[in-house]
């Protein structure tokens, strides 16, 4: 749920075996793998920065490697290269302070997300860089949301709605959450928009730099010193920029985040590949999620599979179809590689076409790790994580495009009020990523969804007990399913589905204790509560403490408000149908 869909100049899928494909497929074990055939005959040049951007075989192989490496650890994946490093004077009595270029106020590292909060905090009128080691725009690739979301660039005054129509590619409905083998629900205006992010991110390019905006593209930063009164930024090339603050939004691999994290191992990692693909005629409707009737084995582990699918803006036939799965990274576990070469096989089941009738356009792929600990909070003074690299995205969907778009108000604002009130301090920051019991009680979701390797629950339980929870939603109605669809978890309509869950399939409460394990109840069974107490609060509490925050001292101010936010996106109040 939640990824993007895709579309890219398509290069024809023509080889010399091309005869001898029907007979390779039926093989579990190809004398000729199909990845090298496929991806070494489409153009490479609109390679960009960010997830996703990149789709050769050379950088699969690479990202495997990555994976591999996450596997095989035990603890830590690797020791973390130190780039950020506390000082103990000020920057004016620094050594590198005549070498400043400029002070801003905010640096933002990492711009394919970045330039969203970059833009944002410029139209407030702070002074804002965005340093990105690549050139920054927007991947072919289409990012799939609905129009609601889209609306909140609007509201926080960086997107026009008459931009809106401009960036869309495709308009699909209906949406469908579909079950193998137990049925399908179908909803409406559920991420039924293909955005072009070449074309959103070029508008937010002009935009940021018409208010004011710098630039340092292909350039990447080699360390950070915190001072006293300033936080710099040294770049590969030598530059050094001074700030009042860096947002770090490089992503799941920001090397700051690696030494926050001291380099330890990821809890869940989602895997993600995909093609996109010209010669799809039944091409008006979207797959939102569809979940294979069981698990499977690939390679030497047993997978559960889910599908994604969504009509491309590049053509009427050209079709994005994603696979993806949940899993543990453990030794063992199967490759991208080895999970492309089963997508070939099961596409054409799903998408009931052959690949011989297919012109491959681009083929896609992205491993997406998780943390438990998340959102992070903010280990250094002067430095904050945001979108990706702060783990504020759900960890059943990893749609960080969505959950910037929810987050992009209150974060914008508290970070102008820090700044405004040199409220900068670790303390201080952290409170822009607080603790969301919704978040985090959404790791059930990922655990109940990911194949155990030795278990007793029958093969298609999964699949069962998504169609189980689905069908009860729906029969719930729109105020509790729309929300989940869009990565909101609430405590009323949750209570509800598992309410309704218990009462009508009962013969799986024993399956779903066997799937997800004890302690892991225990845990979601704390993060539950503490969903219904910030319910509670956000509802009844709020009301009665926000009239007298003007009488605060302003840094108390300041924190009552960023708890008040919590309260209210913690238990996905912020959602309105």
């Amino acid at each position: 749920m939640g990824c993007s869909s895709d579309t890219q100049n398509h290069a024809p899928f023509l080889m010399e075996e091309d005869s001898e494909l029907p007979q390779a497929r039926a093989s579990k074990c190809r004398l000729f793998p199909l990845e090298p055939r496929i991806m070494e005959s489409i153009s490479v040049s609109g390679e960009v920065g960010g997830a996703g951007g990149a789709y050769s075989y050379g950088a699969l192989k690479r990202l495997d490697q990555l994976w591999s490496s996450i596997c095989s650890a035990q603890t830590v994946v690797q020791e973390p290269q130190k780039v950020v490093s506390t000082m103990p004077a000020t920057f004016g009595d620094s050594d590198i302070a005549e070498k400043a270029l400029d002070r801003f106020d905010v640096v933002v590292c990492g711009g394919t997300l970045g330039i969203f909060i970059a833009t944002a905090l410029c139209s407030k009128g702070l002074r804002v860089a965005i340093v990105e080691r690549n050139i920054l725009k927007g991947r072919e690739q289409e990012w799939n949301i609905s129009r609601k979301e889209l609306l909140e660039l609007v509201k926080v005054g960086i997107l026009g709605e008459e931009d809106i129509d401009e960036i869309t590619a495709a308009k699909f409905n209906p949406n469908r959450c579909g079950f193998g083998g137990k049925g399908d629900i179908w909803v409406e205006n559920i991420l039924n928009l293909g955005v072009s992010p070449a074309k959103l991110i070029e508008i937010m390019k002009n935009r940021f730099v018409s208010l004011g905006g710098v630039i340092f593209e292909g350039c990447s930063f080699s360390s950070i010193r915190i001072y006293e009164d300033a936080v710099v930024t040294q770049l590969a090339d030598g530059k050094v920029l001074s700030s009042r603050l860096i947002i770090d939004a490089m992503g799941n691999f920001s090397p700051i985040v690696k030494q926050i994290r001291s380099g330890r191992k990821p809890d869940g990692v989602c895997l993600v590949v995909g093609s996109c693909a010209r010669g799809l005629t039944d091409n008006t409707t979207s797959d939102v999620i569809y979940s294979s009737s069981s698990v499977r084995k690939i390679g030497t582990s047993k997978v559960q599979c889910f599908w994604e699918a969504f009509p491309a803006g590049s053509g009427p036939t050209d079709r994005t179809t994603y696979m993806f799965t949940y899993v543990d990274p453990q030794p063992g576990s199967p490759t991208l590689e080895e999970l492309l070469e089963e997508y070939w096989d099961l596409m054409q089941d799903y998408q009931g076409v052959s690949l011989d009738n297919l012109e491959i356009q681009r083929v896609i792929y992205g491993i997406f790790p998780t943390y438990r600990d998340s959102p992070l909070p903010a280990a250094f003074n002067r430095v904050l994580q945001v979108g990706d690299a702060s783990g504020i995205q759900s960890p059943v969907s990893f749609g960080g495009f969505g959950s910037l778009t929810r987050h992009l108000e209150r974060l914008s604002s508290g970070i102008y009020e820090a700044i405004s009130g040199n409220f900068l301090d670790a303390h201080n920051l952290s409170l822009l990523n607080p603790y969301m019991p919704n978040l985090s009680a959404s790791w059930l979701f990922q655990r109940a969804m990911s194949a155990k390797q030795e278990t007793n629950v029958p093969p298609d339980f999964i699949n069962e007990l998504l169609y189980a929870n689905f069908h009860s939603m729906q029969r719930l109605g729109d105020p509790v399913l729309r929300p989940f669809l869009q990565d909101v978890v609430q405590f009323g309509p949750l209570a509800k589905t598992l309410g309704l869950v218990m009462i009508t399939k009962p013969q799986i409460l024993p399956s779903i204790f066997a799937q997800v394990g004890f302690p892991v109840l225990v845990d979601w069974t704390g993060h539950f509560t503490m969903l219904g107490l910030y319910t509670f609060l956000s509802t009844f509490t709020e009301p009665l403490i926000r009239p007298l925050l003007s009488a605060l001292p302003p840094e108390l101010r300041y924190q009552w408000k960023r708890r008040l936010e919590a309260w209210k996106y913690g238990a996905g109040l912020d959602y309105e149908l």
